[in-house]
């Protein structure tokens, strides 16, 4: 690629993160899964919290019709940076994940389908050195793709990651020690073409307060010792079937009863001493949630007691 189309496509990545508060502290090149060139761009806070952009060399960061995608895309990653740990979140039913190594942008299958697939890891956090994890291989049909701007990083990155929680939550990916990659099919029932919206979860009130609660014991209370944790996140809104605005109603009744503590202009949260005194009960839960992952034997048979 010219030098220059390189350095227009650096100063459109600098400009939108400087509009979002945030600065590209590196950029270096790369390539993707088929071996065309990449750009990698560390988008850095004041704080000096980073995440990786990477999209493709010849990207047309420019175009119109993206810009207000992209817009939402940085002053999202801006307020999630300000998470002690950026890069985790918690499932429906009680995982704390990491995600990590997703090799942008999306590549076209090798095995003849018709489908695009991203690589990336999904690790379970739960305060000890991390040793569970997932490797995932996440693959959009040619239909779904139709229904994204680009298969690049900023228009995929939060379904992709709420297709991998809500294939968690339904036992479908296994925690391993090691392993080959898990698939993680993205069809069109994750979208609503009369709504116009991503669905994962249909959730009622109460799931969504165990949801909120869950996630600032774990991601704040155990992972980010009791930072403030993003509680109006609109990956989660998308997760959960839900809008910002009612995340922040539910946010409000926890900090009512007393569950968590607000801050920030009621956006972010960390948890009160009588939340964190519920840990047995959300490290059951995680546990129970793990082994509703593995594979479940029959043990008569396994023992030889079958009758054949």
């Amino acid at each position: 690629m010219a030098a220059a189309t390189q350095l227009s496509l650096q100063q459109q990545v600098e400009e939108a993160a400087r509009v979002a508060g945030l600065t590209v502290s590196n950029t270096t090149s790369g390539t993707d899964f088929s071996g065309k060139p990449t750009a990698k761009f560390t988008l850095a806070n004041p704080e000096g919290k980073s995440e990786m952009l990477e999209i493709s060399a010849d990207f047309d960061f420019g175009r119109a019709e993206i810009q207000a995608e992209l817009k939402t895309y940085f002053a999202d990653a801006a307020k999630r940076l300000k998470n002690p740990r950026p890069d985790t979140y918690v499932t429906l039913h009680g995982l704390p994940i990491s995600f990590s190594k997703f090799a942008w942008p999306f590549h076209t299958s090798t095995s003849g389908a018709d489908t695009y697939i991203v690589h990336g890891e999904a690790w379970l956090e739960d305060g000890a050195q991390p040793v569970l994890h997932a490797k995932v291989s996440a693959s959009m049909t040619l239909t779904f793709a139709e229904i994204v701007p680009a298969m690049e990083q900023p228009f995929a990155e939060s379904f992709i990651y709420n297709a991998v929680r809500k294939t968690m939550d339904q036992g479908q990916l296994e925690f391993v020690k090691s392993g080959n990659r898990q698939p993680v099919p993205v069809t069109t029932r994750y979208y609503s073409r009369w709504r116009k919206t991503f669905v994962f979860n249909d959730t009622v009130e109460q799931q969504r307060l165990d949801f909120i609660a869950k996630k600032v014991f774990w991601l704040s209370g155990v992972l980010g010792g009791g930072q403030p944790v993003w509680v109006l996140d609109p990956r989660d809104a998308q997760y959960l079937n839900t809008t910002v605005e009612d995340l922040k109603k539910v946010a409000t009744a926890l900090a009512s009863d007393g569950v968590i503590q607000l801050t920030a202009g009621a956006e972010y949260a960390m948890p009160t001493e009588g939340l964190m005194h519920h840990r047995a009960e959300y490290e059951k839960e995680m546990q129970d949630s793990v082994n509703f992952t593995k594979p479940q034997f029959n043990e008569d048979m396994r023992a030889g007691k079958a009758n054949m």
